[in-house]
């Protein structure tokens, strides 16, 4: 913990020096949420209990960026809650509208969902089919918070005369594939690739991502454990209207070791998809408030094969926006496995500066 903490401290006294030498501004920002939250399910008598009541801290993050020079930008956020950690931390350099380049620790270019603020998703949190094929709570057991380390290459291509967007934007990376402040632990790399299509239209994306990468997990006795995902989804978001769907599939060596009678690490197939659809009303003085009736539908599968062993999650849910710097969501979740239904209450308070 006091190696993270001195490391963060180190970054951002650096920046300091290094962003008034560029003569750019120097733009600190961050977040804090706060989550609520209530679970009941059944007990053994088939009788609904509060199998969870509790308050918590969800996040606690603070991000210096700036320019260093013309196309140099940087990034540095940290978070803060049980103990200090870096988040993200790179140096992007933009060549063109068509080519930039970004080394360090970050997000992953895959999924639609991944990229998005957590404060500005329409329910409390990422979904569980982009939770468990991602990277924050892996079904293969590494990785979190969605990003890794390594280089990544963007661009936008083709900008159709007289507007402000292009048809085409791409990513693709290379990574550890360990997560967060890890280094590597085998000799493969991880590949990433992230194509969007705004097909003459800027609010409407259509997109596709795949992983191809492997793992390692000595505590089980895995090495190169294969790690492949899938995605494609569409998103119709104007600034009020927000629609998106995805499907997600991977395929994982198994993490608890097993192996077939040729001594073969035993894969399973993962397979998710989800739909959300919510409506931005806007209303008090200059229309700054909005509030957002949300509904999500989402279904994960972390096996396949396994029969009844995939959940449904039933999400509504309302976001409201009293101040631009302020949000509270509040949703109710049925959660149906088989033929065991669970609830779930969830209020978060997020304010961002």
């Amino acid at each position: 913990m006091k190696r993270n903490l001195l490391l963060i401290i180190a970054l951002i006294a650096i920046s300091f020096p290094m962003s008034l030498r560029a003569q750019e501004a120097l733009k600190i920002s961050g977040f804090v949420q706060g989550l609520g939250e209530m679970d009941i399910k059944k007990n053994n008598e088939g009788n609904n209990i509060i199998s969870k009541n509790t308050l918590q801290l969800r996040r606690v993050r603070m991000s210096i960026d700036g320019s260093l020079a013309k196309g140099l930008t940087y990034k540095i956020q940290g978070d803060f809650y049980r103990s200090p950690m870096l988040v993200d931390v790179y140096l992007k350099y933009k060549v063109c509208d068509e080519f930039a380049i970004q080394a360090g620790q970050f997000k992953t270019p895959f999924t639609l969902e991944n990229p998005i603020n957590p404060v500005n998703l329409e329910i409390f949190d990422y979904g569980e089919s982009v939770k468990n094929l991602v990277g924050y709570g892996d079904v293969c057991g590494v990785g979190a918070l969605g990003r890794d380390i390594g280089i990544m290459f963007t661009g936008n291509l083709i900008k159709p005369e007289g507007e402000d967007f292009s048809l085409i934007t791409y990513s693709v990376g290379m990574f550890n594939g360990n997560g967060v402040n890890v280094i590597d632990n085998n000799n493969k790399k991880d590949f990433v690739g992230r194509l969007e299509v705004h097909p003459w239209l800027k609010d409407l994306t259509l997109s596709g991502s795949y992983y191809h990468g492997w793992y390692d997990n000595s505590n089980n006795g895995i090495h190169n454990g294969k790690r492949q995902r899938w995605t494609a989804g569409a998103q119709y978001n104007d600034g009020d209207l927000v629609v998106r769907a995805e499907y997600l599939s991977g395929i994982t060596g198994d993490p608890t070791g097993t192996v077939d009678t040729n001594n073969h690490l035993l894969e399973f197939t993962s397979e998710g998809y989800y739909a959300v659809a919510g409506y931005n009303f806007r209303f008090g003085k200059d229309n700054s408030q909005k509030l957002m009736p949300v509904l999500r539908y989402e279904h994960f599968a972390k096996d396949v094969a396994v029969n009844n062993g995939a959940t449904n999650y039933y999400t509504a849910g309302i976001n409201y926006w009293p101040l631009k710097s302020v949000n509270f969501k509040l949703d109710y979740s049925l959660i149906q496995k088989g033929t065991d239904n669970s609830h779930r209450i969830i209020g978060i308070l997020s304010y961002k500066f």
